[in-house]
């Protein structure tokens, strides 16, 4: 059940950052440069399949020129669907 809720919040994590990227019209590649991260870590976040260290959120925000507090709370990351908690 825990494991469950941490796949839910790294999607939803993920969703916001490619929703940010993509209003920055950033690549993955672009967004991966700018935080010093590799491409395919980006390409796994956003697909909710990584966790994410407190360090790599920070990197991820500044790149994406928002703070941490605005990318969890204007893209909806603290908020679980209903579809989520469904079954």
């Amino acid at each position: 059940m825990k494991q469950e809720g941490q796949s839910g919040i790294n999607r939803r994590f993920g969703k916001a950052i490619r929703r940010r990227r993509r209003e920055l019209d950033f690549s993955q590649e672009k967004l991966a440069e700018r935080a010093e991260l590799h491409r395919t870590y980006i390409s796994d976040i956003e697909r909710g399949e990584r966790n994410p260290s407190l360090e790599n959120i920070e990197k991820l925000a500044k790149a994406l020129n928002i703070s941490i507090a605005h990318l969890f709370t204007d893209y909806g990351i603290e908020v679980e669907s209903e579809s989520e908690t469904k079954p």
